[in-house]
């Protein structure tokens, strides 16, 4: 690479990757530009997203963060924070007065997304340059840009909270590796008490952050700085984050977020790391017992005080487990799910790890060992995850990215530098695609294993279809009311339409879950109960949808199975829906 090229890819980096991400914004509105069109919110946690900033563009309390839409007249409480919906909100503010409310909220729905994704690939643009090559950061974009599940974080229509956990983990990397101790330390702690602050979803991962930063320190007592820095901003960011974020609804002794529980952990963390720093005995073996005692502490601190959070934190029903939470597929560890989605899922993390073992052994005898130590275990114990749940997929993935990246630095430029123009292209295109992990998903494409049933395809057409904006919005001609529905068209039909719904999959909706489980699988008779009870006039139903495969095949004779299988009711009247429709729907007499 020329020096002057070199040199302007060190100098302006930040510069070029705002650049960069600009023109990855562009590309990706407009090749979505239909699903924004469309308000494509296909999970349902989008579409809660959309409706709680809604609430707040409305006039709801900022920490009343109850949605009433659900379950009226009382509606439910969600875990959430406020902290995603500002920049949503932000954006539809900007926009309404130019485009009216609809189309700023399909546009922020649109944009905000990409938002953390910047954020992303600074972080990870900072990780790269301190361990590979400070003008290695361009590789990072391009392999984060071919990436599978982590990339789809960061869609149009994403607005959920994972794409900013997503961005909080790769400022939390670069701190890991930064060789300025106090800054890095910063780094860490800000980023994992904003982490925590929007939901617990990476804890894990930042208790990993932090015993790493605290091995650092028992390994070198001169680590004391980064320590003393980490604690204090992880104490006083979690507290910064409570007072500003946490809802009234999470003030209570509750498992499930940044509640006075959480807080307590996390300060009481802050506060014994900060001990500890203070301290820093000179001998490595009294460092390590007070970082082990300390660690004692927090861990007996917390089972003693705070014993119901030992067993499920979501601190649902044992029925409302079985029935539903223990069946979430993203919850399963990779192992329990089809070759055809862990393979590729799991592909990159892999050569990501080969890519840092690699890189430690070079490093061996190099400053940055520490810094990719750090970054290689932490990649480790992100691909070990996906053992537990599959979730942790994109964050995985992202893991990774900096082992890819080394390993790339390694490889491509001896290829790029053979004589032979066919090695240089079709050998450069081959390792690239084996160093990213695509040829996972080509390989896939080239075998028959794991492919889909017909049954499937089936299911999956009809749940997109029942989602979509033509399928709801008919649904407005009808007076406001609340409509029964599954679970999983709760929230799509409250985003899309005025009327009301009984439940979303949401565990602090679990008493309107089994409810709605309840009328579905139970008897005609107490199917009409339940709908009565809960004040609902009408009832909508999608065929042939996931959630309706569960009352048809696990409850024959129920009053869901004999519904799709053609009986009537005279409690029931048919109300027309425009030709096509996937949806059927009913008026309760």
């Amino acid at each position: 690479m020329p020096s002057s090229l070199s040199a302007e890819l060190d100098r302006h980096w930040i510069k070029l990757t705002t650049i960069a991400w600009v023109v990855i914004v562009i590309f990706y509105v407009w090749k979505r530009w239909a699903a924004i069109h469309w308000l494509s919110l296909a999970d349902t946690d989008d579409n809660m997203r959309l409706m709680q900033v809604r609430a707040l563009l409305d006039g709801q309390g900022w920490y009343d963060l109850r949605n009433y839409r659900l379950n009226p007249p009382v509606g439910f409480d969600i875990h959430w924070s406020r902290i995603v919906d500002l920049p949503i909100a932000g954006l539809i503010l900007l926009l309404r007065p130019f485009v009216g409310v609809v189309e700023a909220e399909k546009l922020a729905c649109g944009i905000a997304p990409l938002l953390p994704l910047g954020v992303t690939l600074i972080g990870l643009g900072a990780t790269v340059r301190r361990l590979v090559s400070p003008v290695a950061w361009p590789l990072a974009i391009v392999f984060l840009m071919g990436s599978t599940v982590a990339l789809m974080m960061f869609m149009p229509d994403r607005i959920d909270h994972h794409g900013w956990q997503l961005a909080m983990l790769s400022l939390t990397v670069a701190g890991l590796c930064d060789p300025d101790g106090p800054r890095g330390g910063i780094t860490v702690g800000l980023a994992n008490a904003l982490s925590l602050t929007i939901g617990l979803e990476m804890l894990p991962y930042c208790a990993m952050a932090g015993a790493i930063i605290t091995l650092r320190w028992v390994w070198e007592a001169g680590e004391r700085r980064r320590l003393l820095s980490y604690a204090i901003s992880l104490g006083g960011g979690c507290a910064a984050g409570y007072v500003i974020f946490a809802s009234e609804a999470n003030r209570v002794m509750r498992c499930d977020a940044l509640t006075p529980i959480w807080l307590s952990v996390f300060v009481a963390a802050g506060a014994l790391l900060t001990l500890l720093a203070l301290l820093s005995p000179k001998k490595r073996a009294v460092r390590f017992a007070l970082a082990a005692v300390a660690g004692a502490v927090i861990a007996g601190g917390f089972a003693t005080l705070f014993p119901q959070c030992l067993q499920r934190p979501e601190q649902v029903s044992d029925e409302l487990y079985a029935n539903w939470l223990s069946n979430v597929r993203e919850a399963k560890p990779i192992y329990r799910h089809a070759f055809r989605t862990g393979f590729p899922l799991a592909a990159l993390p892999v050569m990501g790890l080969i890519g840092a073992g690699i890189a430690i052994w070079r490093a061996r005898r190099s400053p940055t060992l520490i810094g990719w130590a750090c970054v290689g275990l932490f990649a480790l114990f992100s691909a070990l995850m996906l053992l537990w749940q599959v979730r942790s997929g994109p964050a995985a993935q992202v893991m990774a990215i900096p082992g890819v990246t080394a390993l790339a630095w390694m490889v491509l430029p001896w290829l790029l530098g053979q004589r032979s123009i066919f090695v240089k292209v079709l050998a450069t295109g081959a390792v690239f695609v084996l160093i990213s992990g695509m040829f996972a998903g080509m390989l896939l494409r080239a075998l028959p294993i794991d492919v889909p049933k017909p049954y499937v395809k089936r299911v999956n057409r009809a749940t997109g279809l029942c989602l979509t904006m033509p399928a709801m919005t008919p649904l407005n001609r009808i007076p406001a009311t609340t409509i029964f529905t599954f679970t999983d068209l709760g929230p799509r039909l409250i985003a899309l339409t005025h009327h009301n719904a009984i439940a979303g999959p949401y565990h602090r909706n679990g008493d309107a879950i089994l409810d709605v489980q309840h009328a579905f699988k139970g008897t005609p008779e107490e199917a009409r109960a339940i709908m009565k009870r809960h004040g609902a006039t009408m009832m909508l139903v999608c065929p042939n949808m996931a959630e309706s495969t569960v009352y048809r095949d696990r409850a024959p004779g129920g009053f869901y199975d004999r519904l799709a299988h053609g009986e009537t009711f005279e409690w029931l009247t048919p109300v027309p829906l425009p030709k096509g429709s996937p949806l059927r729907l009913f008026r309760i007499n």
